[in-house]
């Protein structure tokens, strides 16, 4: 009997542990996919709390969820299908230069940060300005704050 409790607790145990990583597929490290990722980040780690890009640590809050309709406006995403994204506020001022000397938002600081995981790839839209952006495809299309989209695989 002891050894089918203890067997249950670590099935229960494992079960959680996958679920909080079904639920946080953008935790971890991600190689630099996309051109402007290579020339501007290089490669980066996400953690709960913390953005790392080189071997400098951001520290990063969740804000939200974001709808399916508002990846899609972001991304290249279908609005129909069930997606995974998050935005985050952050702080990294825009002196902070990476890759090749470059910055993330020119001369503004970079304020947030949206996660999109799909599959084996991350995509990463950095805003910069104090004011929550909004993700319609009019806003988006019209934002002087979107500072790049930056892709990412594993």
């Amino acid at each position: 009997m002891q050894n089918i409790f203890k067997a249950a607790i670590a099935t229960l145990a494992l079960a959680l542990s996958l679920h909080a990583a079904a639920q946080q597929p953008e935790r971890g490290y991600w190689q630099a996919a996309s051109n402007t990722a290579k020339s501007v980040t290089s490669d980066i780690t996400l953690s709960e709390t913390k953005l790392t890009i080189g071997f400098r640590p951001y520290i990063i809050a969740p804000i939200r969820s974001l709808k399916p309709e508002e990846v899609s406006a972001l991304f290249d995403a279908d609005a129909s299908a069930a997606v995974l994204a998050t935005i985050y506020r952050l702080n990294i001022p825009a002196e902070q230069r990476f890759e090749h000397k470059n910055t993330l938002c020119g001369s503004d600081d970079t304020h947030y940060m949206v996660t999109y995981t799909t599959g084996r790839t991350l995509q990463v839209a950095f805003f910069s300005g104090e004011a929550v952006p909004v993700f319609t495809f009019d806003a988006i299309s019209h934002s002087t704050n979107l500072c790049g989209t930056f892709t990412y695989a594993r």
